[in-house]
């Protein structure tokens, strides 16, 4: 898997390649597992996946923002968002393993 965005097709492929399942069979397991991921950051909030990192929603509260254009203010209405923390396995992969330039 090479590139800078890995897609659901990579991520099946290389499940094809490294456990043996069919590519339609491999293709269902990635969707099975990322649907899995998305309904437990839904209902729960949390999804922890040793030794890669921490998926979390957030609560943001309303906010006043700013028009970069015309500087007039206006409200930000409060929502959920998706937050990401890679576990210290992760950080020392990622800072151990630089691709050549």
């Amino acid at each position: 898997m090479t590139g800078r965005t890995v897609t659901r097709a990579q991520l099946a492929e290389a499940v094809y390649q490294e456990v043996g399942l069919s590519r339609s069979e491999s293709a269902g397991l990635v969707d099975a597992i990322l649907e899995e991921i998305a309904h437990s950051l839904v209902m729960n909030g949390t999804v922890k996946i040793s030794s890669f990192g921490t998926f979390a929603v957030r609560e943001k509260g309303e906010r006043v923002g700013r028009n970069p254009k015309t500087g007039e203010e206006v409200p930000i209405l409060p929502r959920r968002v998706l937050v990401f923390r890679a576990s210290q396995v992760l950080k020392s992969r990622i800072n151990s393993e630089r691709p050549a330039a």
